[in-house]
């Protein structure tokens, strides 16, 4: 398996410091708000290597934290009038939720950043001692970048460009350096309205975000996780002053490989509110989407390549899944032929053994999909030369092989739990889908407007095909919420 390594800019083998167990840190969500599907590209890349570490039989423990004390969390509470866990925790638990929704596995733990505070103080104290930190006048403590001689390596910015993107306020912070990152600030009036201020040996304040996961990889996962994951811009500074900070403080590396995930777009256009395409997970299924399509679209592409996030890649994911569901509906069901069939099962071992290669480089998804892909198109073709019958050795192996595919992409089961509906309600729904085509062949399209309105109100998704209209639950459990 090869993975790309930020921090030497290269591609190479992967082997775990120890044989046979993955450690992984990835940064989580700051839990000020609902996490969006920009975040949400990132977490499902996280998930694609968790499930492919996983498959190649890896013990992997994957840590994904939670920022739950930072500027934006502690200015949220105190506009909302709570105090800062309480402002939090509906959002660590709204993350947890729309994960499920998407079928990522369970990753190994959520930290949140306040439960780590005391273990955060004795860092800071230790990288005072060694000379990589000092306490201002105010009562705050600034990592000091000069001390460290490697700074910069991860982002390649030189002393002068990193300087111009440091936030400077020297009257404010008394930095030594434009450099210096604050460690430890000290306590604010809003700080202590929303309780987030902890005792410390240079007086009340709280911890600076950097400093949080380093502290909570170094805990949960030692001084060197085997892989550092996070969206790109997170790499300067937040990766690199990690780098920093850790390193100083325990002269091992932080991380064996840095994995970064692009950005991305929404319509061709960064993501923003004031542009109104900033969306939600839930926001997405509200509309009509279905889990299976949106974990399709935000993984489709490799994740080193910019993603475009648009209704139609919607629409196409939806329809992709529901071929997939199709192909693997047609197999179980399809009677059984004579004979061995072993020239199909030995395609289908072949395409699951290059959907896996893909994946070694570098999670080559795109790759791997054409794998998928030349899979469905061999099995139907085989089918339908064969009167859409097969053998019991072929069904078996093609049902692996697509198994064995979707154990990494983790759609199937996704959109068949999601899409299906219950039995006492089919008849009742096709009833409706069917009148609905009369009155579209009647030309009376307020009718049939008013039918698909009807049944998306009860999460039923129309899909008009030349072969007719197929219906899906878009979400399982029945009616979207009001």
């Amino acid at each position: 398996m090869r993975l790309h390594d930020s921090l030497g800019r290269e591609t190479r083998t992967f082997e775990p410091l120890r044989p046979g167990r993955v450690t992984v840190y990835g940064c989580g969500p700051t839990v000020y708000d609902f996490a969006h599907i920009g975040n949400f590209r990132a977490f499902v890349a996280y998930d694609l290597l968790h499930r492919h570490l996983r498959r190649r039989g890896h013990e992997v423990d994957f840590v994904v934290n939670f920022t739950d004390v930072d500027d934006k969390t502690i200015r949220g509470a105190a506009d909302a009038g709570l105090q800062l866990s309480e402002h939090t925790e509906p959002f660590a638990e709204a993350f947890l939720d729309d994960a499920e929704t998407l079928g990522f596995l369970p990753f190994s733990s959520h930290p949140r950043a306040t439960a780590y505070i005391p273990a955060m103080v004795a860092f800071v104290g230790r990288l005072v001692e060694k000379g990589h930190a000092y306490r201002a006048a105010d009562g705050s403590v600034y990592y000091s970048v000069p001390s460290f001689a490697d700074y910069g390596r991860l982002s390649g910015k030189g002393e002068e460009e990193a300087a111009g993107r440091a936030r400077i306020d020297a009257a404010g912070f008394e930095k030594r350096d434009p450099r210096d990152f604050a460690l430890w600030k000290a306590a604010q009036p809003v700080d202590e309205r929303v309780g987030a201020v902890w005792d410390s040996p240079w007086g009340r304040g709280r911890p600076g975000w950097h400093l949080e996961c380093s502290v909570m990889a170094g805990s949960l996962l030692g001084d060197t996780v085997d892989i550092h994951m996070g969206g790109e811009d997170l790499l300067f500074p937040h990766h690199e002053n990690e780098i920093a900070q850790s390193e100083a403080a325990t002269a091992r590396p932080l991380a064996r490989f840095w994995l970064h995930v692009r950005h991305l777009k929404v319509d061709a256009r960064k993501m923003s509110k004031s542009l109104g395409n900033f969306h939600t997970v839930r926001e997405l299924l509200d509309e009509g989407y279905d889990p299976a399509a949106i974990r399709w679209a935000l993984l489709a592409a490799h994740y080193r390549s910019e993603l475009n996030f648009t209704r139609d890649g919607l629409d196409d994911a939806t329809a992709r899944v529901q071929r997939l569901l199709d192909l693997r509906r047609r197999v179980r069901e399809c009677p059984a032929a004579t004979g061995s069939g072993a020239r199909l099962a030995t395609r289908a071992g072949e395409h699951l053994e290059a959907f896996g290669a893909a994946l070694d480089d570098d999670l080559n998804v795109p790759r791997a999909l054409a794998a998928l892909w030349a899979l469905v198109r061999e099995v139907n073709t085989a089918l339908d030369g064969a009167g859409g019958r097969m053998s019991r050795g072929d069904r078996e192996a093609v049902l692996g092989a697509l198994a064995g595919m979707d154990a990494v992409l983790g759609v199937l089961d996704l959109a068949a739990a999601s899409r299906e509906v219950a039995g006492a309600e089919d008849d009742r729904v096709r009833r409706l889908v069917e009148a609905r085509e009369r009155a579209r062949g009647d030309r009376d399209f307020a009718t049939a407007d008013r039918i698909r309105e009807e049944l998306a109100a009860e999460g039923i998704r129309l899909e008009d095909t030349p072969e007719g209209t197929r219906w899906t639950r878009v979400r399982a459990g029945g009616p979207f919420p009001a």
